[in-house]
């Protein structure tokens, strides 16, 4: 029987590319969205994945809409934390609904996420946990407190889940991907990107959101038995973690 695996942010981006691949390599995925329908509905329409909606920030939304993806597909064995925004500017100048946000979706998403399978992925003794981080969580950004802080804060939620569901079956990892060439980096000005951003990157180019896909694939599989609580830097050498 197939696995059930739940992508938050699943139908636009990186989260869209981890979906696709988690359904060719032959789990029942759920990706779940809250702002874009028309995104979401091409979506489903080119893949045939199921597409659920809810906000993240949300408890009870989360608690709902998981009631209704383990109604639809099954138990939710697999978990990507992928859903995120940002909300950019300088702290002295930054609003309190500014940082709210982002703290909020980025940050207490994976509490409002990972609490509703947490125990039944304990009572099945099998679990695995991706979240995906930033470079940014990382080595910060300017202009990026609130942004920082959430994704940082994931990598400390990482390491200490791992530590308490490792006896039960369960992994927990964190993916930090540097500039990965979807919609977002694409909005950059081509001299920006070509004279500030791609001369710090080693490898001398944006990384694929497929790429940060197969990464996912692995640490969702049963190879990857062994490895929790780690951080994967997949930047192109930008930063070394």
């Amino acid at each position: 029987m197939s696995r059930v695996a739940l992508v938050t942010g699943g139908t636009r981006g990186i989260g869209a590319a981890i979906a696709k691949a988690l359904q060719a390599a032959g789990y029942k995925v759920a990706a779940v969205y809250h702002g874009n329908d028309e995104a979401a509905a091409k979506f489903k329409t080119e893949t045939g994945i199921a597409v659920f909606k809810w906000d993240v920030s949300s408890f009870d939304a989360c608690a709902d809409g998981v009631k209704k993806v383990q109604a639809e597909l099954g138990p939710v064995e697999v978990l990507v934390n992928n859903a995120g925004i940002t909300r950019d500017a300088m702290l002295h100048r930054m609003k309190p609904e500014q940082w709210s946000a982002v703290i909020n979706t980025n940050l207490g998403s994976l509490f409002n996420m990972t609490r509703q399978v947490i125990e039944g992925m304990r009572a099945a003794k099998f679990g695995r946990i991706v979240n995906i981080s930033s470079i940014n969580g990382q080595k910060g950004q300017m202009g990026q407190t609130n942004y920082s802080a959430a994704k940082a804060g994931e990598i400390g939620f990482t390491k200490a889940l791992a530590q308490e569901g490792a006896r039960a079956g369960i992994t927990v990892n964190a993916i930090c991907p540097g500039y990965i060439n979807t919609e977002m980096v694409q909005a950059v000005p081509k001299d920006v990107l070509e004279k500030n951003i791609l001369p710090l990157i080693p490898i001398g180019r944006l990384g694929e959101p497929e790429e940060i896909a197969r990464c996912v694939v692995f640490l969702a599989s049963d190879d990857a038995g062994l490895i929790t609580g780690s951080t994967i830097s997949a930047n192109g050498g930008q930063y070394f973690a």
